[in-house]
């Protein structure tokens, strides 16, 4: 399996204060992880800084301005009580767009069957015109619509298993019949949406809330069913949006997954971009703010697509 991992030094210079919990030391224990000879037949690439106009498939120009301009050149600039720049987060959330970006376009010309962005800030909490979450942009959501316009596609699914909803991409794609977004999340929990009830404009949206201290089980269930739905929409490409925070040891949620049901998760989306997608199988970081959980189910996720 010819698998991509995509990161950047500049996703590093994205600081956060003191004590936030998505912070630097998240991508530096991973580097830890990646050195592994285990993944040394990974193919690694320096992601790339997007151009304005993929951001633009997912947010207006001027809330871009607006992002660009609030960096500031020493301390913290606040977008919300959780979200902040740093002198260095411009850059990086180009550099987390520009990852999947290109990696969409690898496992369209063939030279990747599947890719991995290890990239931060997260984004899927991002709103079309709203900073939130940790989040700048929709990462993912951006990637799904560079691949609907660049590569003409009519089928793409996105499943989101990070503990926290993708209120973001939700936002983002409600309109949008192309794509299929499906969640797993705790619920209640930030931030406060997710909930069956919240389909999409075409029924395109599937929200699986799962209840505090759930474990796997409830878990595999879940995905089960997104993975029948999405087996009878036959998608051209399946993007995941990784956030590890569902893990039994992260500090902000309360379910209690390990790092062997984001394997099996995997490789349940894996076989299915095997069945429709030719392999096409895309993953970006989200949340994951236990070391221990993620390093060891990033760990579990990477063997699965290499398999």
């Amino acid at each position: 399996m010819n698998t991509v991992l995509f990161s950047h030094s500049d996703c590093i210079r994205h600081v956060t204060p003191r004590g936030h919990p998505e912070r630097v030391e998240r991508l530096e224990r991973l580097e830890d992880v990646f050195a592994e000879s285990k993944f040394s037949a990974i193919k690694r690439l320096d992601a790339p800084l997007c151009e304005i106009d993929r951001i633009t498939l997912a947010h207006p120009q001027n809330y871009i301005d607006q992002i660009q301009n609030m960096e500031p050149a020493h301390g913290f600039a606040y977008l919300d009580a959780d979200t902040s720049m740093s002198k260095g987060s411009w850059n990086a959330a180009r550099r987390a767009v520009g990852a999947i970006v290109k990696a969409v376009d690898m496992v369209f010309d063939g030279s990747a069957q599947n890719a991995f962005c290890a990239v931060r800030p997260p984004g899927h909490h991002a709103e079309k015109s709203r900073a939130m979450g940790f989040c700048l942009f929709g990462t993912v959501a951006i990637g799904a619509l560079h691949a609907i316009e660049k590569h003409d596609l009519e089928r793409v699914a996105i499943l989101d298993f990070d503990v926290h909803h993708g209120n973001g991409t939700s936002h983002i794609l409600w309109d949008e019949r192309r794509v299929m977004f499906a969640s797993t999340h705790e619920m209640p929990l930030y931030p406060g949406s997710g909930y069956e009830s919240e389909k999409g404009s075409f029924d395109q949206i599937i929200n699986k809330p799962l209840g505090t201290s759930t474990g796997g089980v409830e878990f595999r269930e879940a995905v089960n069913s997104i993975v029948d739905q999405m087996d009878k929409y036959e998608p051209e490409l399946i993007i995941i949006s990784a956030g590890f925070d569902a893990h039994y040891d992260d500090p902000l949620a309360s379910l209690r997954l390990d790092e062997e049901d984001f394997y099996w998760a995997t490789k349940c989306l894996k076989d299915l971009a095997h069945t429709h997608c030719k392999d096409r199988l895309i993953s970006s970081l989200e949340g994951g703010y236990s070391i221990l959980g993620l390093t060891t189910s990033v760990s579990a996720h990477l063997k699965a697509l290499m398999e």
